[in-house]
């Protein structure tokens, strides 16, 4: 596995001093432009103590190996933040690759000023995450995204740098969890203490499905019908030190209750946990993305729809139909191609995307789809006939029946996965050749 490497650097380290929360930014783009040290917002947080604590979870996941958890990450990459003008996004993904957590700061949370709008990293250094878990019910918080807003910095005023390798499966990770996320749905939701007590009383490490019951959530060890599969509970550890701060609980979940997401309402913010569908599993092998990004116009209509993106809180796919002049299933994959490079997230209590650009390589995360890449070449070298609603994929394993209706494919990896992890190379290849037939006759 190759990884690529992401700089970070720091006019100085983050701090907690006297109730004024600075963090230091590095790399990013705003609407202003490419910026070094990018400075967005400048205020109070009314919530000092749920922000504080959330914070920290989303710093925790970044640490975290929820597979092998004493297998400690020699590295940690700093959360991510964007500011979308009426709220702060902050998000990480763990070292394992199969939690995604992102906190939202608000508008109800924040009281302050605005400078710019665009995404960065922010440094969370050990003294910081110190500081954080000491904040209290009524201590003031006063917050600021960029160096102005820094209280301490190094003895010898020297910058501070780090070096982490991102590697492909987790690049891939990120990409995959935002279209994941948008084919979920509400399936539960517990307020108030009730949700407490079903966290709470979750078994740890366990695996199972958890069902709306009446008003409340309950957890079972079968499916039955409208469950979401939760494989690993102990990944929902970070839901725990909110839950005194916890309004309300809701469980979202795609039709074939694979992966789950847990979204905590707090006072003026959410904090929501993506799992992948079993401990041991990332996001990088999903394969949900696969499908938009083997269209011929995806990337060119992903540059269309990406110069009309300005890091709204929300974006309307009909509107970006009405100015694009694209129609709303290309625009859907366009926006896929933009996620894959990093360029939208998808936020599930809204049911619709948002615009940031996450501080890496967008060019190289769209070189990491084997099976794509695969797929194309299949193609370049003619080994796929259709014949009606099925197609022949000629390999040097020999010949593939794939049936079009279904997806359905003779490879091994069809047999072994069923399409729960996207499509195989061969179906892949084979609704290339279909698409190019149709646009042919038309």
């Amino acid at each position: 596995m190759t990884s690529a490497t992401q700089a970070y650097s720091y006019a100085a380290p983050s701090s907690l001093v006297d109730g004024r929360l600075g963090l230091s930014t590095s790399g990013g783009r705003a609407l202003s432009g490419p910026a070094a040290a990018p400075k967005f917002f400048s205020g109070l947080v009314t919530q000092a103590a749920p922000a504080a604590a959330a914070l920290l979870g989303v710093a925790d996941v970044a640490m975290a190996r929820y597979h092998q958890p004493q297998a400690r990450p020699a590295w940690v990459r700093d959360p991510v933040v964007t500011c979308n003008g009426d709220r702060l996004r902050f998000e990480s993904f763990s070292a394992c690759g199969g939690v995604y957590a992102r906190l939202d700061l608000l508008s109800g949370a924040l009281d302050g000023e605005v400078y710019d709008r665009g995404t960065t990293n922010v440094d969370v250094n050990p003294p910081l995450r110190e500081a954080l878990a000491r904040v209290g019910g009524r201590d003031p918080l006063h917050l600021g995204v960029g160096v102005d807003e820094l209280v301490v910095t190094t003895s010898d005023g020297a910058v501070v740098e780090k070096k982490v390798p991102l590697p492909e499966r987790w690049l891939r990770g990120f990409a995959e969890v935002q279209v994941i996320a948008a084919g979920m749905d509400q399936r539960g939701e517990s307020a108030g203490m009730a949700a407490v007590r079903f966290l709470r009383g979750l078994p740890k490490k366990a695996d199972g499905w958890v069902v709306q019951q009446g008003r409340d959530l309950r957890f079972c060890d079968h499916s039955v019908r409208g469950s979401v599969y939760v494989g690993g509970t102990h990944r929902l550890a970070t839901l725990l030190p909110l839950l005194r701060f916890a309004k309300s609980l809701r469980v979202y979940g795609p039709a074939d209750a694979a992966s789950s997401a847990w979204e905590l309402e707090l006072p003026g913010m959410r904090y929501t946990l993506t799992l992948s569908p079993e401990r041991w599993r990332g996001f990088s092998g999903e394969g949900a993305v696969l499908d938009d990004l083997s269209t011929d116009q995806a990337e060119g209509d992903a540059d269309v729809v990406g110069m009309l993106l300005n890091f709204e809180p929300e974006v309307e796919i009909g509107l970006l139909a009405d100015r694009s002049g694209l129609p709303v299933d290309r625009v859907k994959a366009a926006l896929t191609q933009l996620g894959v490079a990093g360029r939208v997230g998808y936020d599930l209590a809204e049911a619709a995307h948002f615009h940031r650009e996450l501080p890496y390589d967008g060019a190289h995360v769209t070189r990491l789809n084997p099976r794509l890449a695969a797929a194309r070449a299949l193609v370049e070298a003619g080994a796929v006939r259709l014949d009606g609603g099925r197609a022949t994929v000629r390999t040097s394993s020999g010949l593939r029946e794939v049936t079009m209706s279904d997806g359905s494919c003779t490879c091994p990896w069809w047999w072994d996965h069923r399409g729960s992890r996207g499509p195989c190379k061969h179906v892949l290849a084979a609704r290339i050749v279909a698409r190019a037939d149709v646009e042919v006759a038309l």
